[in-house]
């Protein structure tokens, strides 16, 4: 029997068999779906949840509220927990290891695929390409069309049969004996003891080794350490017999089964030639590889950069044990200059082009690329079967406006909406039935007038016989639900409530719901007074070229909340994060970081600093946590020292690290997990032993304050800690600007990787909010909106018109059409996206830009402003 809080009366309970029992009965009576009873992960309150299965399910709620917890760590967990409960023993056997969510009953869990933020891959060979197959088509389509050139003397090379260097060898020079021999050695180190005597078993007595002719037989072994030149003599041809073409035809087939590979032919006059079943050189002695997919691919020794071993990096970050918390950043590989592939593999070209070329491509310039592809033959048929896979996958990838992406775009680069569309459009690629998708927040990053893209990939999922279950704000996305699950009524402990379920309707009508106060427009986002002044000081850029932007000129207002609008791919990130950032970087630290193309730059004079506030993880290792980022971390390891009993012993603050040893597990090395290799599948982080998960070893955690130890701190949610510390007032006053942010119910030690990028943006937006600065700012925000309900927007916009109340300059990349409204200037690019945007469609007050027809915009901007 367990005891939990009633959703509905707020007071402890019981729960026993019985009452699930009558759950039980009472989910039988209603439609086919799957049936969550008593959901107690986090901080959910033992909630009762029905979701209708092949229909779309969407939860929503405040910041913490549940949402994910529900959806992933429940749902999506027991579902993946299910699955390698059917693999083998193997398999079978970690399963113990992973945790199972605290939910007294699942009925009906489907096979479960999990499309969210934090799922997007760290290894620089993942690639749009790779992740949508993509690229394997591609591979597919370099190695049986595509051809070859020479290095050196840039002619095609051609693979020959055995029959065909027969008779080329037949029209060499006959006015002198010809020599046909098999190297089986080109520059090789060893003694090659066991590769001679098989030469001499089968009769072969002559060679030329490193450039010498000598006899088999009375050479015992070469020098070991010298690079060895050996060329086995198959038959000598004067061309007087009749039987000569014989000969010939007899000595290459067994110079090719020797050596693999190679013939190669010489006379007393310096005539001397290489031939190759695989691709080869008449000029020279470069002979190529025989064409494969493999060739092409950056994920195998075939075809991989051997510098970089495919990562097109020279750094490769071991992200469970690097302790550092810094990001550090990767450098172009010098041998292959990023593209990841071997020189054999670009010299391959189809219409001179090669792979990485075709790759760099957008989508938009690929897929013409692709369609204007013509041969003959069988050339032609291998293209056409090749080319349907190719533009059907790059047609879903326009399909969810990904246009603008690149095919070797690394998938660490993306952004958690673009990376979610790419993966969704690799399911629709495969058309599975019967399985359960848990999206979380797919519209991130679509302007509203592409909202429709991902909606209508949505339901074609669901159409196609699945049930989707979608962690979502967006009005649009709830508006076209099957069914809206609300959860609150507040964040950390004070959410993991049923609110309300229904319809659309249902939930406008339910005045417990908070969503639906604003859907319902009984509760709205106010228009802020416009402070955009023509007097005030400018950064006025002209001439901005950086990717696709079209020799634009951008008008930023100082000391103004800004907003660059456009749809995917417009060019605003070209010109704030591209352009804009770096130029002042530089002009302020008198460093040279690479500056997107510009002609001319007035008003720097104005602006002392600058600061992006970026959805990058804060930290990219399980080590890094908030606490540590915003600098909380050391005062509170400060304060532990200063304890008397800490001090009795003689402890320092670094003993309440868990980075170093001295007070950390040494088992773990601090981690409070250990690493466990699973060969096919992901890898499976267990707790450790030792430590039980507490990081330090039991000295340390003796140590307390108030009756809580170090680990205790650690797992404290923001709310508590600000209780907690409140006679701390440097503690409590950087902790407070995390819960004013909206994130009161993470934990201090929770680790960075688990932070979404809303985030991760959130807790760098506190840190900066917690500096008293007298310099005048300027700061860059990428989609601050992401993640976030009506509500969190709208604390949200308060804090980001507070920077700009300040004097300071806030520039913000956005789509959420309330942020739009209250900035005091917009600039709005398009009007489409890739080498189609790039264009100043509209620029001015909110206002300004919505009554202007060029803007789209504007135009979903205007009802916004009625």
């Amino acid at each position: 029997m367990t005891q939990y809080l009633s959703a509905q009366t707020g007071k402890t309970v019981k729960n026993n068999s019985k009452a699930i029992s009558n759950s039980i009965k009472n989910f039988s009576k209603k439609k086919d779906g799957i049936f969550v009873f008593g959901a107690r992960e986090h901080n959910l309150k033992n909630i009762n949840v029905f979701i209708p299965r092949n229909k779309i399910t969407l939860i929503t709620g405040l910041s913490g509220s549940g949402k994910s917890t529900l959806a992933f760590d429940t749902l999506y967990g027991e579902g993946q927990r299910r699955y390698l409960e059917s693999l083998s023993v193997y398999a079978r056997y970690f399963i113990d290891q992973m945790k199972k969510p605290k939910v007294d009953l699942i009925q009906g869990l489907s096979p479960s695929i999990a499309i969210n933020q934090k799922t997007i891959s760290f290894n620089p060979r993942s690639t749009v390409g790779t992740l949508t197959e993509t690229y394997d088509f591609l591979r597919l389509l370099y190695a049986k069309i595509a051809e070859v050139r020479c290095p050196v003397h840039k002619e095609i090379l051609k693979s020959q049969t055995a029959e065909e260097i027969a008779e080329d060898i037949s029209k060499s020079p006959k006015d002198s004996a010809l020599f046909i021999l098999s190297p089986i050695a080109r520059g090789k180190k060893g003694e090659f003891v066991k590769e001679l005597n098989q030469c001499l078993s089968l009769g072969f007595d002559r060679a030329k080794i490193d450039g010498q002719w000598r006899s088999i037989e009375k050479i015992h072994k070469l020098e070991k350490r010298k690079d060895h030149y050996i060329d086995i003599l198959m038959d000598c041809i004067t061309f007087k017999g009749e039987d000569t073409q014989t000969r010939i035809n007899t000595a290459v087939h067994r110079a090719l089964d020797l050596s693999n590979s190679f013939v190669k032919i010489e006379n007393n006059k310096g005539f001397e030639k290489t031939y190759s079943l695989d691709f080869s050189c008449s000029k020279c002695d470069y002979s190529f590889l025989e064409l494969e997919p493999k060739l092409f691919s950056f994920n195998s020794p075939k075809g991989a950069c051997p510098v970089c071993n495919g990562t097109g990096l020279t750094y490769e970050e071991d992200y469970f044990y690097e302790e550092s918390e810094e990001e550090l950043e990767d450098e172009t590989c010098p041998k292959c200059n990023g593209t990841r592939l071997r020189p054999e593999a670009l010299q391959v070209k189809i219409k001179d082009l090669s792979i990485d070329q075709v790759s760099s491509m957008s989508l938009d310039e690929f897929k013409i690329f692709i369609e204007s592809l013509k041969y003959s033959g069988l050339k032609q048929q291998i293209l056409e079967k090749i080319r349907s896979a190719l533009l059907e996958r790059v047609s879903l990838l326009q399909e969810l406006n990904l246009s603008y992406l690149n095919l070797d775009r690394s998938l660490s680069t993306l952004s958690g909406g673009e990376a979610q569309r790419v993966r969704l459009a690799s399911q629709l690629s495969s058309p599975v039935i019967g399985v359960m998708y848990v999206l979380d927040e797919p519209s991130i990053g679509l302007h509203s007038k592409d909202h429709h893209r991902i909606l209508k990939a949505i339901k074609k999922i669901r159409d196609r016989g699945n049930t989707v279950i979608v962690v979502e704000h967006d009005e649009e996305s709830i508006c076209n639900a099957d069914k809206i699950i609300d959860l609150g009524p507040g964040a950390g402990e004070h959410g993991g409530f049923l609110i309300a379920e229904g319809t659309l309707s249902e939930i406008k009508k339910n005045k417990k719901s908070l969503t639906g106060d604003y859907l319902s427009k009984r509760k709205k986002i106010p228009i802020y007074k416009n402070r955009y002044d023509k007097k005030k000081p400018r950064l006025i850029l002209k001439g901005l070229k950086a990717n696709n932007l079209k020799n634009i000129e951008v008008t930023v207002p100082l000391s103004c909340l800004v907003g660059v609008s456009g749809v995917s791919g417009s060019g605003k990130s070209s010109v704030v994060t591209d352009t804009i950032y770096p130029l002042l970087f530089n002009s302020i630290n008198k460093s040279n970081w690479p500056v997107g193309s510009y002609s001319k730059v007035e008003g720097l004079k104005n602006i002392q600093r600058v600061v992006q506030i970026n959805q990058k993880p804060i930290g990219r290792t399980p080590r890094s946590n908030p606490v540590t980022y915003i600098g909380v971390f050391q005062m509170i390891r400060n304060f532990f020292a200063n304890l008397p009993s800490a001090k009795m012993r003689g402890w320092k603050a670094s003993s309440f690290s868990f980075n170093v040893p001295g007070g950390r597990c040494e088992n773990c090395k601090g981690a409070g997990a250990i690493k466990l290799e699973m060969r096919f599948l992901p890898n499976v982080f267990t707790t450790c032993e030792v430590c039980n998960g507490k990081r330090y070893n039991p000295d340390i955690l003796n140590i307390t304050y108030k009756n809580k130890n170090i680990y205790d701190i650690l797992n404290m949610n923001v709310e508590m800690a600000v209780e907690f510390f409140k006679n701390h007032p440097y503690i409590h006053h950087r902790l407070n600007f995390l819960k004013e942010v909206g994130l009161a119910y993470i934990t201090l030690g929770q680790s960075s990787m688990t932070l979404s990028g809303g985030e991760a943006q959130r807790v760098k937006l506190s840190k900066e909010l917690a500096k008293k600065t007298h310099t005048q700012s300027f700061y860059i925000l990428d989609e601050p909106t992401t993640g976030l309900h009506f509500e969190d927007v709208k604390k949200l916009i308060a804090i980001l018109r507070r920077f700009s109340d300040q004097g300071h300059t806030v520039v913000v990349i956005e789509h959420h059409l309330d942020i739009l409204k209250s900035c005091d200037y917009l600039i709005d690019l398009g009007p489409k996206g890739g080498f189609e945007g790039g264009y100043i469609v509209a620029q001015g007050t909110p206002q300004q830009v919505a009554d202007n027809p060029k803007s789209w915009t504007g135009k979903y901007l205007k009802k916004y402003l009625s």
